[in-house]
């Protein structure tokens, strides 16, 4: 098949596509973006269309094989969208706001103070799990095992959170 025979193949069928799309997305302008997106990619793989193939069946095939894509994509970066009218709200901070900062440094001294009085056991692997480290870090700074080192964060968080709030 000529790439001119296939283009007309494809215009012929690429109206087909928006309906299912929107059916997808649930979203007029995704669905756009999805068909056009679905055309770029047969025509960039149009050697990979065998002849008398259901050229719909493939088209959709591509189509939801990139929505599946997307999906996954997106849901791994667990990004959270804000369609509300008040964007103004969104740098609220930058209008002159003023924070009392002595009451946010009391509350950290606090919890200073509270990690400190952790057994050495649990503070060890809290600090180092609070700087940063992994939990496979600390097991083998601390040279002990996984799961002893999870054990020991999960109860110096418990001790912390009965010693703030006791206070």
């Amino acid at each position: 098949m000529t790439t001119s025979d296939f283009n007309v193949l494809l215009v012929n069928n690429s109206e087909f596509l928006k309906p299912f799309a929107i059916t997808l997305t649930k979203d007029v302008e995704e669905a756009k973006d999805l068909v056009q997106e679905t055309l770029y990619r047969s025509l960039a793989y149009k050697d990979k269309y065998s002849v008398g193939t259901n050229i719909k069946a493939w088209l959709y095939t591509i189509m939801r094989n990139i929505f599946i894509n997307n999906y996954r994509r997106r849901s791994k970066q667990q990004t959270i969208f804000d369609h509300s009218p008040n964007e103004y709200l969104l740098n609220q901070s930058s209008q002159g706001a003023i924070t009392n900062s002595a009451i946010s440094s009391i509350n950290i001294k606090e919890i200073q103070a509270a990690i400190l009085k952790l057994p050495e056991m649990f503070r060890n692997p809290f600090l180092l799990y609070n700087d940063g480290f992994k939990y496979h870090e600390i097991a083998e700074i601390l040279k002990e095992p996984l799961g002893t080192i999870k054990s020991r964060i999960h109860f110096a968080r418990k001790l912390l959170k009965n010693q703030i709030e006791r206070s």
